[in-house]
């Protein structure tokens, strides 16, 4: 009965909710870890009482696993259980008393301008297309804000016109315009002249942007992370300091830096929520101090008074 609620949870997260294929997969193995534990104390999901839940995620502290983990498993538990309680297959939630563990919002680790620039040119002074291909997956990050699940299913169909603009479909299937600089379409059609050498062998019509000889047929996420960690090797820079959700950081943090305005740049992260996006203006409060510095009436030195003519 067990493992009917949960593919039933899953559908239905997948069909209603439009969950992320990750998303999905995480939240199934977070039934799976509850599963297993309920079992050792003989019950299942169907028979479960508070206790059990509660004493499951007790030991997730104990496991040694983070305040983030511990949070979507138990986010996957309670979601679970409402879910069963709509459909009426229990009368009672089990993880209602479960209290979300607390956690402070780490700031995001960014890097500069110039490091990020070492990258790119790292990245370009690979051999032949492997340089082409790393380098205009850098420029896209970095010019648009992707995601690296946004960046590596980009079809091939979006770009080959030259846009200014990409449509990207995010997190909730929700769609938003990402930006394209110059730099990045560049790099794009630099890419193109030789993306046919990378396409799998008799899959002439492969329809993503960075197509792969591996079994999806495209450039997966962790291939992605080792050529920016090799990248991140030839220009000097610490290669636990890079990733592809790095790249994005940089791309908000240098916004702000350079004048946005905060709601801009949520809606070009795909951030539902602000607060989400405000995280940005601690790495970026330099620049947002002097910005008060110089356009406050207050904050400008006061001038002194001009002298008359003739003296």
């Amino acid at each position: 009965m067990s493992q009917a609620w949960t593919e039933a949870f899953l559908e239905m997260m997948s069909v209603e909710r439009a969950s992320a294929k990750n998303t999905l997969t995480a939240y199934g193995k977070d039934l799976a870890d509850v599963s297993a534990f309920l079992k050792r104390r003989g019950e299942d999901l169907s028979t479960a009482s508070a206790e059990d839940i509660e004493a499951w995620f007790a030991g997730l502290g104990a496991a040694g696993l983070s305040p983030a983990t511990a949070a979507r498993r138990r986010s996957a538990v309670r979601q679970f259980y409402r879910f069963v309680l709509g459909e009426g297959w229990r009368p009672d939630d089990p993880s209602r008393r479960v209290e979300a563990p607390r956690r402070g919002r780490p700031l995001p680790r960014v890097l500069t301008r110039a490091e990020v620039e070492g990258l790119i040119a790292a990245a370009a002074a690979r051999d032949g297309g492997q340089g082409l291909r790393l380098a205009c997956l850098i420029e896209l990050t970095y010019a648009s804000g992707l995601r690296v699940s946004e960046l590596v299913a980009l079809p091939l169909a979006a770009l080959a016109r030259d846009p200014a603009y990409l449509i990207v479909r995010g997190k909730g299937g929700k769609e938003r315009l990402a930006p394209m600089n110059g730099a990045a379409r560049t790099a794009v059609k630099a890419w193109l002249g030789v993306r046919k050498d990378f396409l799998p062998k008799g899959d002439a019509a492969n329809p993503w942007l960075f197509p792969s000889r591996g079994k999806g047929g495209r450039l997966t996420p962790r291939r992605f992370s080792q050529l920016l960690e090799e990248s991140a090797l030839a220009a000097g820079i610490d290669p636990a300091r890079v990733s592809p959700h790095v790249l994005r950081h940089a791309f908000a943090t240098h916004l702000l830096e350079g004048g946005a305005d905060l709601r801009v740049v949520q809606t070009l992260l795909g951030h539902a929520d602000i607060a989400t996006t405000q995280i940005y203006t601690h790495v970026a409060g330099e620049r947002l101090a002097e910005v008060v510095r110089t356009k406050h009436p207050l904050g400008r030195p006061p001038q002194a008074p001009a002298k008359p003519a003739g003296t």
